[in-house]
């Protein structure tokens, strides 16, 4: 078999529950998705979508409240799921690395960067103090922190919020893992400060040719980084679809919706598009599609019964209206 086509990370209806009261709310509904080596898989939606919930899933990094009711996540072959707790924590942060939404609030604010960084180096190699730190300079020059050795002294509060971003980059790719999973990457950074860290991790990935899943709600900046795009709403994949064949041409009404709300600045609106409604609360799980109360084409199908994930020419759609078609 030929490796370009092995997949590195493959997830396969995975299924998450949150505890409530005296009952169980589902959170991610069977999903599945093939990542190979050197692609970037763009997972898309509103907050509330399930997005961040099934990446927490892959690392077992869910909180308290969720417990994964069904599925599997290989790795390499492997299941994630059954590893006992000590081999988990080989592959977390070592194979499969993760950069998280708030990077002020993952960093430690009581250890400079130097030692955060050196403590992840050490924590899975036997290098010495002067090497890890050694390293730790390395990767500060890489994601373009500049004075790298003299910044390794300095402590979180020090740093901007993109610079605070690309320490963060450094510390998921210090052990060169095979799969990065960036949740919202840059969520609260400006928008010239977005497109440097977007273009950075771009670098990186092409450089390494690791596999990335990168979570976000903005369509902009998903065209800009990803090879294909996985649609969540409600827990459920929508659609997938490479990603040019989506922008060019997007089938399933919440993507062609959320697509429409995308403006140019060129472009002369006075009201921008939006989706009506709101997406479905956590827990009131409907017996139909879950975007029926907001797409313009619902009909009493759509309402009574959840469409199936049906493959239409490369392309999977959730949709009875493209079943029809």
């Amino acid at each position: 078999m030929d490796m370009k086509d092995t997949a590195v990370l493959q997830v396969c209806d995975l299924h998450v529950d949150f505890a409530g009261t005296g009952h169980s709310v589902p959170v991610v509904r069977g999903l599945s998705y093939r990542l190979k080596a050197g692609r970037v898989l763009a997972v898309v939606g509103e907050s509330g979508s399930g997005k961040t919930v099934q990446a927490l899933s892959l690392l077992g990094l869910l909180p308290p409240v969720a417990r994964i009711s069904g599925g599997r996540v290989l790795y390499q072959g492997k299941d994630l799921l059954t590893l006992p707790d000590e081999q988990l924590r080989e592959v977390r942060g070592q194979k499969i690395s993760m950069i998280f939404q708030n990077p002020a609030a993952s960093l430690n604010p009581v250890l400079t960067v130097g030692e955060q960084l050196c403590e992840t180096l050490r924590a899975h190699r036997v290098i010495s103090r002067q090497q890890a730190r050694k390293q730790a300079a390395n990767l500060l020059q890489e994601v373009g922190i500049a004075e790298a050795e003299k910044r390794l002294d300095e402590y979180p509060f020090q740093f901007s919020g993109g610079m605070c971003q690309r320490v963060m980059i450094a510390m998921a790719l210090a052990l060169s893992p095979d799969v990065l999973i960036a949740d919202e990457p840059t969520t609260a950074l400006d928008v010239t400060i977005q497109a440097q860290i977007l273009r950075l991790i771009k670098n990186l990935q092409q450089a390494s040719h690791m596999a990335v899943v990168f979570i976000t709600h903005n369509l902009a900046l998903a065209s800009q980084i990803a090879d294909e795009v996985l649609v969540l709403y409600g827990g459920l994949c929508m659609e997938q679809a490479p990603a040019a064949a989506l922008f060019a041409h997007p089938v399933h009404p919440y993507t062609q919706g959320l697509l429409a709300s995308l403006v140019s600045v060129r472009s002369k609106v006075e009201r921008l598009p939006a989706i009506a409604g709101q997406p479905p609360v956590a827990g009131e799980v409907p017996s139909g599609c879950p975007f029926a109360p907001r797409c313009p084409h619902a009909t009493e199908k759509c309402r009574a019964e959840l469409p199936v994930l049906q493959n239409r020419a490369g392309r999977l759609v959730r949709c009875w209206r493209e079943e029809q078609k």
